[in-house]
């Protein structure tokens, strides 16, 4: 069965964390991590010193680090002896850079999804980590979900037969405000670095590494706004929408020759699934969160980091490369392109 055991419990020394940024995603996970009886959040850093005192204020954190004209806030924060780890929940466009100097100060790292902006960035800081020799996770959260290990027993135990077919579709209203880093280039926006991951997802578990894409999208501005996905594997598909412009069911169905299982909503938190055989026989199963799901990354990066390890065996480092190499592949197929980190997508046709 899969993993049950309370994610909040200790498995080691206590960790002291670094929450590098202050925005939306640092506020959810933050407790979190906090919730970790191993873990101590020794400091946090911001661009302004007001956001960085509120932050500690709010969640307990001991150190509260801003920008300066000598220093950034999270280079002082790189600077602390008792931070053993960081989290970076910056803009995606920033991870590349802020990991870079993470390692060169030595500290072990755990980074919001979409890892780096392209494979060759995410190459580039696994390299890296691996010369120091610093753990660096990328934070895919339903990886570490026990719902998810619980599918992947049910796939391997045959329960709907051979997987064939997965559908899987990720959508919701983006934010009016031009601005948000969710419609800027410069931030990495559109909907692909934000929840491909989470579409990719459900048809590699069950039907493996794709060999091919073909897909389109709607952009709005630059980015990518809608994008639908036809993933190909060896003997299987894969339907997979991505939406910044409409609500959607946030499912996922994975269907095969004796049956189908479909993942609840949103299937990237999802907290229960169902198996309808062929007969038509429905059961569900239930995997309730601890916290709000974060807990189960962070206590999987503790556990690495107390026993030395470099990189997790649940989000391995070859994992978080093949992904970002489908979505430069995907993303040269839209035209969708982030001239400060491009250079080959630049160089291609785009595609309206």
């Amino acid at each position: 069965m899969a993993e049950t055991r309370n994610p909040l419990e200790a498995t080691g020394r206590t960790l002291g964390w670094g929450i590098v940024a202050t925005g939306a995603i640092a506020r959810k996970v933050t407790p979190d991590i906090a919730a970790l009886e191993d873990a101590r959040l020794v400091g946090v850093s911001s661009r302004s010193q007001a956001s960085a005192d509120e932050f500690a204020t709010d969640f307990g954190v001991e150190r509260a680090y801003a920008d300066d004209d000598a220093h950034t806030g999270y280079e002082k924060l790189l600077a602390d002896p008792d931070v053993d780890v960081v989290y970076i929940a910056t803009p995606h466009g920033q991870h590349h850079a802020t990991m870079l100097e993470a390692i060169r100060a030595g500290k072990n790292i755990v980074c919001e999804k979409a890892f780096t902006i392209t494979a060759d960035e995410a190459r580039e800081v696994l390299d890296a980590a691996r010369e120091t020799g610093v753990f660096v996770m990328e934070g895919l959260w339903t990886r570490f979900h026990p719902l998810r290990a619980r599918v992947s027993e049910l796939l391997e135990a045959g329960e709907i037969g051979m997987p064939r077919w997965v559908q899987a579709d990720l959508g919701f209203r983006g934010p009016a405000d031009k601005s948000h880093r969710l419609w800027r280039e410069d931030a990495g926006g559109g909907g692909l670095l934000d929840m491909a991951c989470y579409v990719l997802h459900w048809p590699w578990l069950a039907l493996g590494r794709p060999t091919g894409f073909t897909a389109q999208t709607i952009k709005r501005g630059n980015v990518d706004a809608l994008t639908q996905i036809t993933g190909t594997f060896e003997k299987s598909a894969a339907q997979m929408t991505i939406s910044l412009v409409s609500q959607g069911p946030r499912q996922a169905v994975i269907s095969g020759h004796d049956g189908f299982i479909t993942i609840g909503s949103p299937m990237h938190q999802a907290q229960s699934f169902t198996v309808t055989d062929a007969r038509g026989s429905v059961r569900e199963e239930s995997w309730p969160l601890v916290g709000r799901g974060y807990s189960y990354e962070m206590r999987e990066a503790t556990r690495c980091i107390q026993e030395g390890a470099l990189e997790s065996p649940i989000m391995p480092w070859e994992d978080t490369i093949a992904q970002m190499e489908m979505i430069d592949e995907i993303r040269r197929q839209i035209g969708v392109v982030y001239p400060d980190h491009d250079d080959v997508a630049r160089d291609l046709p785009a595609k309206s």
